[in-house]
């Protein structure tokens, strides 16, 4: 397929997927989504391929989910179906976490919503100082998609992802990295070269290796991850998204005021 959003090189067995949709700040649209399954197939298919980093070229890992889209459809009186769009997206993070191939993100500046779960997925979390990860769902009047919830159940736990989801406070670099959601943190000027060194440490490791360690890891502890996605996340979400709360929560943040949920 041709990429639009997204730009894909393969050097001395590391793949770079590199998010370039700065106009939305990466927004985690069908358009992005459909792009980065395909590129993450090709990536297990490739045997050239060895390790798998996930980046952006904009100011910002990824805004999530775009905003301004459902704004639009909700003054034009349209539905707003993001059945696919939430599928699909958890596809991303289930591959990510399926793969055979270690997969490290790179991220700078704002992971948010769809895109800060998205960078949750790598195995490995490289981090700009600037960093902010933000589930910013709550804000919108909805609950975490992409496997936020259950990503954030996995490695902090109940209390800790529970305080993140439902206040939607942003989380710093070195925050995340102290609950050991992040393996390193960075000067912003350094994350290009810091993620290669990590990627190219990989690409010479020992790979029948570590494929069988992936492997052990989801058995250990995403086996559920599908179930979770298709039966726990899929319909919360489109409970919410047909509320007025997620009308109100959307025209506030683009009409920059304070939402005023009504619990309908």
């Amino acid at each position: 397929m041709e990429y639009r959003k997204n730009i894909y090189e393969v050097n001395d067995g590391i793949a770079s997927i590199t998010m370039n949709w700065p106009k939305n700040l990466n927004a985690i649209d069908m358009d992005m989504v459909n792009e980065l399954l395909s590129l993450l197939d090709s990536c297990e298919s490739d045997p050239a391929v060895k390790v798998v980093v996930i980046k952006s070229a904009a100011k910002s890992f990824s805004a999530g989910g775009d905003i301004g889209y459902f704004y639009n459809n909700i003054h034009a009186g349209g539905e707003i179906n993001m059945d696919d769009l939430i599928e699909n997206a958890g596809k991303v993070s289930l591959k990510m976490k399926k793969m055979s191939k270690m997969v490290i993100t790179s991220v700078n500046g704002a992971a948010a919503g769809a895109g800060a779960n998205l960078a949750l997925s790598g195995d490995f979390v490289v981090a700009a100082d600037n960093v902010k990860f933000i589930q910013a769902f709550i804000n919108l009047g909805l609950v975490p998609d992409t496997g936020g919830t259950y990503l954030l159940s996995k490695s902090v736990g109940f209390a800790r992802a529970m305080e993140l989801c439902a206040t939607g406070r942003p989380m710093g670099a070195e925050e995340a990295k102290e609950l050991g959601l992040v393996y390193q943190v960075c000067p912003k000027e350094e994350l290009d070269e810091q993620t290669m060194k990590l990627a190219k440490k990989l690409a010479a490791g020992p790979l029948v290796a570590y494929k069988s360690l992936k492997q052990q890891f989801f058995e250990a502890n995403f086996r559920d991850y599908e179930r979770y996605l298709t039966e726990g996340e899929a319909p919360t979400q489109r409970v919410c998204i047909s509320s007025e709360d997620f009308k109100e929560g959307v025209c506030a943040f683009m009409e920059k005021r304070k939402p005023e949920f009504k619990g309908n």
